[in-house]
């Protein structure tokens, strides 16, 4: 499996590729950033976006793109930014058919390091350590993208099994059903099949009534 992991950023935006299975040794094929200028229009910044991370996705042919799912922020500036550049990413996975992830920051951190809770310096450490780099990717953006490419490897195939046991679950219906169709108004007035025992016959209509007799007249 070959995962491109993106940290979505307008100024940074973090990319890193990793390829391997989960349980065995993971291999990190490359890592860097997107940057963009501050000062440039923000048009402008997306299109450089977009052309970073697809010259990424034309030189390693990711068969998944991980991006780091967008959490509310008090920072209204800055989770905007980190949006437009998140739906960039998934923009150009979709647009290639290759499919997206989307994992929250917490999830990243506790596949990595064990805690959602753990420091950016955890996960740097535990990223060089599971690649067996030399050194923590720099800066901290490139280190979370393979963050988020180890995420999704180990945690792919629990997801894949939860998705076929619920797909198999729609397809089999509720337990207890039989599939026996309802039956239709002709079979009684209301509606409904008679209780079992009960007879079926007609109403007598009005004209097979005896004749009522007057009384107090004579013929």
């Amino acid at each position: 499996m070959r995962v491109l992991g993106v940290d979505p950023g307008l100024t940074r935006c973090g990319v890193g590729v990793v390829e391997g299975v989960a349980g065995r040794p993971l291999t990190m094929l490359g890592v860097g950033v997107v940057r963009t200028p501050a000062d440039a229009e923000l048009g402008d910044r997306l299109v450089a976006v977009e052309r970073g991370i697809e010259a990424w996705l034309d030189e390693y042919s990711p068969g998944y793109v991980a991006v780091e799912r967008v959490f509310a922020q008090h920072n209204v500036r800055t989770v905007m930014g980190t949006a437009q550049a998140s739906a960039i990413a998934m923009l150009c996975a979709a647009r290639r058919g290759i499919p997206v992830a989307l994992h929250t920051p917490s999830e990243v951190k506790a596949a990595v390091t064990g805690s959602g809770r753990a420091e950016k310096a955890q996960v740097g450490a535990m990223v060089t350590r599971l690649l067996r780099l030399d050194a923590p990717p720099k800066p901290a953006d490139a280190a979370d993208a393979l963050a988020l490419a180890i995420c999704h490897i180990w945690r792919a195939p629990a997801q894949n099994r939860l998705q076929q046991a619920v797909a198999a679950h729609r397809t089999s219906g509720p337990p207890g059903t039989s599939g026996t169709p309802r039956t239709s108004g002709a079979t009684g007035t209301s509606g409904t099949a008679p209780a079992p025992g009960a007879s079926a016959a007609p109403r007598t209509s009005g004209a097979s009534r005896a004749p009522r007799t007057l009384k107090g007249r004579t013929a």
